[in-house]
C-alpha cells in the first residue's frame, strides 16, 4: 500500500498545474473547472502529507482549500453578472 501511496504526489502535482492553467482562463467556465481541479488536487497532497507525516504540507492543503472554495464562489458570482 505504501508503493501507491509514493506515488500521489505525482497526480497531485500534474492536478495543480493543471488548475492553475484552468484558473488563468479568461473564460469563467474554466476558471471555475480551475477551482473544483485545486479541491482534488489538495485532497491528493493531503493524502501525501498524512502518509509522509509532512503536517506543514497538510496545514497549507487546508488553507489553499479554503481560498479555492472562495475561489468557486467568487466565479460563480462572477459568471452571473
Amino acid at each position: 500500500m505504501n508503493d501507491w501511496l509514493d506515488w500521489i504526489q505525482w497526480p497531485a502535482f500534474a492536478a495543480s498545474v493543471l488548475a492553475a492553467w484552468l484558473v488563468g482562463s479568461k473564460e469563467s467556465r474554466r476558471r471555475n473547472a480551475g477551482f473544483w481541479v485545486f479541491l482534488g488536487s489538495n485532497l491528493l497532497w493531503v493524502a501525501w502529507g498524512v502518509h509522509s507525516h509532512a503536517i506543514a504540507l497538510i496545514a497549507l492543503q487546508v488553507c489553499l482549500a479554503a481560498m479555492n472554495i472562495r475561489g468557486l464562489f467568487k466565479t460563480d458570482d462572477a459568471s452571473d453578472s
